[in-house]
């Protein structure tokens, strides 16, 4: 990508001069840049401008960041969500493999978040299925039913937690394994996916396995926890203790 353009929507307007001197300052990639305090010029510049990245406010009062996109039909671009403070919205952001900034914006966040930006970019696959997830995710009335999305070489895929029986890392490779009993290999570290899954009853039990205790049926005197579909976990000597308190737990 030899010129990109982005486009900052933001109803405060110091939040936006300050992110537009960060990307003069930080990302010298990002020729073109466009800003707008008005999530109405905001939807026109999407459509004029055509941006390559978007960062979004989440909280508005005149028209939010989400209610903005839901008004559009295809999303060509990608995004950076920005905001101060919503845990809802970041658990959302978080499960649909999208990236955002918490506020205050900070420079090597900044950096970061626009380096897999620009590794999104070498990439052929479209983003449209992540977002149609996001918004799934938003409306659902209950956490639970989040759908997590799982990049992998075939593709992305969307499961729910309660779907997952247990997780296990292989160097920078996370593989999955379903109660359908397919499994899937993403190329996302285990600790990205501990620190999505850890309020839903996923328990580290070692430097390589995560469970889900629901599926957890028996455990051994060994360090050893059996699972549903019969395969056999491993828990590490520091963890033992921790990992037991939390399968008591309810």
């Amino acid at each position: 990508m030899n010129s990109i353009k982005a486009l900052i929507i933001d109803d405060e307007p110091s939040a936006v001069k300050t992110l537009s001197l960060m990307i003069h300052h930080y990302l010298p990639e990002i020729k073109e840049l466009k800003t707008t305090n008005d999530p109405h010029e905001g939807l026109f510049l999407l459509k004029d401008f055509r941006p390559n990245l978007l960062f979004i406010d989440i909280q508005m009062p005149l028209m939010s960041g989400f209610e903005l996109l839901k008004q559009i039909p295809q999303i060509n671009f990608n995004i950076i969500f920005t905001t101060a403070h919503d845990e809802y919205a970041i658990e959302a952001i978080r499960f649909s493999a999208l990236d955002y900034l918490l506020k205050p914006i900070d420079a090597d966040e900044l950096q970061n978040s626009f380096g897999r930006f620009i590794q999104k970019q070498t990439g052929t696959t479209s983003n449209q299925p992540l977002y149609n997830n996001f918004m799934y995710n938003l409306n659902v009335k209950d956490k639970k039913d989040f759908k997590l999305a799982l990049s992998t070489t075939q593709g992305t895929f969307f499961y729910k937690p309660e779907e997952i029986i247990r997780l296990e890392g292989e160097s920078n490779y996370t593989k999955f394994f379903f109660t359908n009993k397919t499994t899937l290999l993403t190329s996302h570290t285990m600790r990205e996916y501990e620190e999505i899954l850890e309020n839903r009853g996923f328990i580290r039990t070692h430097k390589s396995h995560i469970v889900n205790k629901l599926y957890v049926t028996n455990y051994s005197a060994e360090g050893y926890l059996t699972m549903s579909d019969g395969s056999r976990v491993e828990i590490s000597r520091r963890r033992k203790e921790e990992v037991l308190t939390l399968l008591k737990a309810n």
